[in-house]
């Protein structure tokens, strides 16, 4: 009985490991585990940079732009402001003469709502103080200071006449040319000077200016209105920084004889005699005959 039921048992075992055999030998083999990739995120460029016109120096309302105003600063092409001017001459010549509306701090960027350029409608009305005129005289090459006289500069105004041609009659050679300043410390406030290039800045001409437009007063724009009738008149550039002067016309006047002993002849010897007057901040020259 005990032989019988271990060869039951060891039919069983038998079977079981067979079946076990099968089922692997049936059983397909194995997929190799797979390892997630990893990529690695994409090298993003950074934003080309732009070289834009920010303010040189602290910038008042009402200021009368120069060069000097401003400078280059390079920024990221994503931080520039709407309507901030980029570098270029076209921008500078935009910018140069035009009236700043509002206080922009170094280093902030121009934006064109807060200037109002000469061509715009309005610009003289905002430029000119209370009580005062605009004016426009022509020059030229010499008489406008070579191109160099910008919206903002103070000028004196030098009336030259030849009397002469103006039928006044004979005179002497002395006395045939007379020059005098009809007008002092005037401010600029508008020159149509431009800058017109092709190709690069490097082939950029300056244009010279035909026309200045003066600040004066009403009783200045009556003067000035005759004198343009007159004679020549000439713009003098006052320097920033100086001796208090007197704002009115000289009394003086310069002829031919005063600037060369020439004219005088050789038994005519000037008799002029000058004398400079001092009061306070002013200055005068008086001459006696």
């Amino acid at each position: 009985m005990i032989l019988r039921l271990l060869v039951v048992v060891s039919l069983v075992l038998s079977a079981t490991g067979l079946g076990i055999l099968a089922l692997q030998l049936v059983q397909p083999a194995g997929t190799p585990q797979q390892v997630a990739r990893v990529e690695a995120p994409p090298v993003v460029a950074p934003p080309p940079k732009v070289r834009m016109i920010v303010a040189a120096r602290p910038l008042s309302i009402g200021t009368l732009l120069k060069d000097e105003d401003f400078r280059e600063a390079e920024v990221a092409s994503d931080g520039v402001p709407e309507g901030a001017f980029t570098s270029g001459t076209a921008s500078l010549a935009e910018l140069r003469g035009a009236l700043l509306r509002r206080y922009i701090d170094p280093n902030q960027p121009v934006i064109a709502t807060d200037v109002l350029r000469p061509r715009d409608r309005g610009f003289l009305a905002a430029v000119l103080r209370p009580g005062t005129r605009a004016i426009s005289i022509g020059v030229d090459v010499v008489t406008g200071a070579s191109g160099l006289i910008w919206p903002g500069d103070e000028v004196d105004l030098i009336l030259t006449q030849n009397l002469q041609q103006q039928g006044q009659g004979p005179e002497s050679a002395g006395r045939r040319v007379v020059g005098e300043t009809i007008l002092s410390a005037v401010r600029v406030i508008a020159v149509d000077q431009q800058i017109s290039h092709s190709g690069s800045d490097a082939n950029a001409a300056r244009v010279v200016a035909r026309t200045v437009t003066l600040e004066v007063t009403p009783e200045q724009a009556e003067r000035l209105a005759v004198a343009m009738q007159l004679g020549r008149i000439s713009l003098v550039v006052r320097s920033i920084e100086g001796v208090p002067e007197a704002t009115g016309p000289r009394p003086s006047l310069v002829f031919g004889s005063d600037v060369s002993s020439a004219l005088t002849g050789p038994q005519a010897p000037s008799t002029t005699t000058r004398m400079r007057v001092i009061q306070g901040g002013s200055q005068q020259e008086v001459t006696f005959r």
